[in-house]
């Protein structure tokens, strides 16, 4: 079974690249001396980011694998509810 990203795989990738120049781009400010607001700026975007790309792939997962799993029913719906629940919890606390 694929996972319920697998169609949007390149443009995850791509959203991932652009968030880790992003965190590139924090590390040169500070090696820069740069404000440390204007720095802080840039690690709310990139965490802003970060989220927006865990919020989709979690929607992705609830509609892909989550639904997969409560039309199987059983142990295996109980574990993938039980796995979303969870990540959605680690988030709530990130």
């Amino acid at each position: 079974m694929a996972n319920g990203y697998t169609d949007e795989r390149d443009d995850h990738l791509r959203r991932l690249r652009r968030i880790e120049g992003q965190v590139r781009g924090i590390a040169k400010m500070v090696e820069d001396d740069k404000y440390c607001i204007d720095v802080l700026t840039q690690v709310s975007a990139a965490t802003r980011a970060l989220q927006s790309f865990a919020l989709g792939l979690l929607d992705e997962h609830m509609s892909h694998c989550l639904v997969d799993a409560a039309r199987t029913g059983g142990a295996e719906q109980d574990e993938k509810l039980k796995e979303a629940s969870d990540a959605i919890a680690r988030l709530v606390r990130s």
